[in-house]
């Protein structure tokens, strides 16, 4: 089993919003890539532009925790006035500061129970 903890969040986009909320995607990958510990950052959108998914995965609790807070104090005012966070679901041994801090979003956690990573 793996350290890593990751998560799809599944963003509605509001109304207007598409070029804000993309311009604000690439800021928040350019910023995130520079994040040690982030393994995967990749946003996905429907093909009529209004749902966004979005995959993260982070090489332990501590790297999510730093992109957290980093997320909370660059970019949560921006993002939540753009896209409506819904589904939110959380893959593996996250830690219990993971989990608060991702309660107020509603995450769903999923404990891996078989499996590998290579």
């Amino acid at each position: 089993m793996s350290d890593n903890v990751h998560w799809v969040v599944e963003v509605n986009i509001k109304d207007g919003q598409l070029d804000t909320f993309k311009a604000l995607a690439n800021e928040m990958s350019d910023a995130t890539k520079a994040e040690d510990g982030t393994i995967a950052y990749e946003w996905y959108l429907s093909d009529d532009g209004k749902v966004c998914h979005i995959y993260e995965r982070y090489a332990d609790s501590a790297a999510a925790m730093v992109h957290l807070g980093n997320f909370g104090a660059k970019f949560a005012e921006r993002f939540l006035a753009c896209g409506d966070p819904g589904r939110f679901v959380v893959y593996g041994n996250a830690g219990d500061d993971v989990r608060a801090g991702l309660a107020p979003m509603g995450a769903v956690h999923m404990t891996q129970f078989a499996g590998f990573v290579r």
